[in-house]
């Protein structure tokens, strides 16, 4: 069963934490450890998961988990923030459900708070990670962040770049923004055939939000889309995909 624990106005995402392929409880890594490759992903999250659910205590309850669209939300929350090695299993009406870690962006949260930056970290991986159709298809997720380090067979294979993602779903109106690569006049993977069905506000192009971030990725974006106006996420994820 999941637990959520109060600390400090927020919560510890679970004390189920489990190290894979045993019983004991899995560690954070330090950066040092974290692996390049953790900068590819799958994506299929569906937008009415996304748009069904935030990231609040009540949302993450055994209770609440019951809804398959939570927990397919879930999966990804737990898939950005832990390392690979670290789970969440928990029992929900008698059946076993266990969510794997993947990208280490917040591997801490499984033991202490998720502050400011963790839960933007974690908000810009998910929302990245949206598929219109709910396909599953591998891409690139790129930023300031030693778990989003690509290594040269990853920039070589993935040199499209798509669109930043960034915003915060643990906020009230989980306030959510995508700015779209200058060559790029639409963004099919995550809102369909019109940005006008989009799941998250498209703030415009990211020469004009943005700042440079590393291996092409695009930092601090304005939620106005004029960089450095309006509120500025920092912890912005840039997708590439393959040609």
């Amino acid at each position: 069963m999941l637990r959520n624990r109060s600390i400090g106005g927020t919560w510890v995402l679970g004390a189920a934490l489990l190290a894979a392929g045993g019983g004991a409880c899995g560690g954070a890594p330090d950066a040092s450890d974290i692996q390049s490759s953790s900068a590819l992903a799958d994506n299929s999250l569906t937008a009415n998961s996304l748009t069904a659910n935030s990231l609040t205590a009540n949302s993450l309850t055994a209770n609440a988990l019951r809804d398959p669209l939570s927990r397919e939300f879930f999966k990804y929350v737990v898939s950005c923030a832990l390392d690979e090695g670290q789970q969440i299993a928990m029992t929900i009406d008698g059946t076993k459900y266990t969510f794997d870690g993947s990208l280490g962006l917040a591997p801490e949260w499984a033991r202490s708070r998720c502050d400011g930056s963790c839960q933007r970290w974690v908000s810009a991986c998910v929302l990245a990670r949206v598929d219109f159709l709910g396909v599953k298809r591998e891409i690139s997720i790129r930023g300031d962040n030693d778990a989003l380090r690509p290594d040269w067979h990853e920039i070589h294979d993935y040199p499209v770049r798509e669109a930043a993602y960034f915003g915060n779903l643990f906020a009230d109106g989980k306030p959510r923004f995508l700015c779209l690569s200058p060559d790029q006049t639409n963004d099919e993977r995550v809102c369909g055939p019109s940005l006008a069905t989009c799941p998250m506000k498209v703030v415009g192009t990211c020469d004009d939000a943005c700042g440079r971030g590393p291996f092409r990725s695009f930092d601090g974006c304005s939620d106005i889309g004029r960089e450095g106006r309006g509120h500025t996420y920092a912890e912005s994820i840039t997708v590439f995909l393959q040609r």
